[in-house]
């Protein structure tokens, strides 16, 4: 097909290769864009960089939300529900390229996105120069090139038609999601669904730490916030020790009497209320301990 400058955006080339179906989607702040992609280098070869296929599911991204690599937002804006397209992209619109691809590879493995980042934005990263931990984007890094992306759009949903992860609720929803998520843990806890009831658990403190970021440590926001945080992980560690998994509780436990080590007397730990019907043993304490919840 001919290929065609997308409008008012320097730099883009786009080409359909397989046309959609309707009319463009309804494109709003908060929209949920599901789509396939694959990034090729712009040389003979036209060398594979990424495929999400390769890891079996489908990309996703919310319209607004800062996505480090703005353009995709505007390449997926010009689709269909169903088309593909492949889009050139200059240099301007892929420095950020191998820093967003590290994220996608290591949650992709099962790893943290972040580990190893330093707290700062993405431009500071990106000329704070440090190995991503793969050749191929090392060197995507040290000579910033065009490259070629392949996009398949699946669907866009508007942001009341889908449950929306932590990451993209705003402070707001991420307060008011907190104790329905506590709550949530503790009905699974009475029906013994301790893993599920953990990733309740899990899923709340996500929310308040992600809100603790944006304060300043030990000072009231971050103590009050804290203070929200502690009774989480603590029944996350009760559902953790049902499950056996005793390091990990050890490891948390740890973390939080040396984090409030001195600190109790101002800020004491919240009662625990016993449930009484349920218990098991520990290889750790040698002998049976209850089940209590923070509530």
């Amino acid at each position: 097909m001919e290929e065609t400058y997308l409008l008012n955006v320097e730099g883009v080339k786009k080409k359909i290769l397989h046309g959609g179906q309707g009319e463009l989607p309804k494109f709003q702040d908060g929209s949920k864009i599901t789509f396939h992609f694959q990034t090729l280098k712009d040389d003979f070869e036209r060398t594979v960089i990424d495929d999400s296929r390769d890891a079996g599911i489908p990309m996703e991204i919310i319209v607004g939300k800062m996505f480090k690599l703005e353009i995709w937002e505007t390449l997926l804006s010009s689709m269909r529900i169903g088309e593909v397209a492949e889009f050139w992209c200059d240099i301007i619109h892929t420095g950020m390229y191998a820093l967003v691809s590290r994220g996608m590879r290591r949650i992709a493995e099962g790893r943290d996105p972040l580990e190893g980042q330093k707290h700062r934005c993405g431009m500071g990263n990106m000329f704070d120069y440090h190995s991503t931990g793969y050749d191929d984007l090392d060197e995507l890094q040290r000579t910033p090139q065009p490259l070629i992306f392949i996009m398949e759009l699946f669907r866009v949903e508007e942001p009341s038609a889908y449950k929306r992860d932590t990451w993209a609720m705003s402070k707001e929803e991420k307060l008011a999601a907190v104790p329905v998520l506590h709550s949530e843990g503790n009905r699974l806890v009475l029906r013994k669904e301790f893993a599920q009831a953990a990733a309740k658990y899990q899923e709340a403190v996500i929310c308040l730490r992600n809100l603790q970021a944006k304060e300043k440590p030990w000072e009231d926001g971050w103590l009050k916030l804290e203070s929200l945080v502690t009774p989480l992980v603590l029944n996350y560690c009760q559902c953790q020790l049902e499950l056996g998994e005793y390091y990990e509780v050890l490891e948390h436990t740890t973390e939080l009497l040396q984090k409030h080590n001195g600190t109790w007397a101002l800020h004491p730990p919240p009662l625990t209320v016993p449930l009484g019907t349920l218990s098991s043993r520990s290889p750790i304490y040698g002998n049976a301990h209850p089940m209590s919840l923070c509530l």
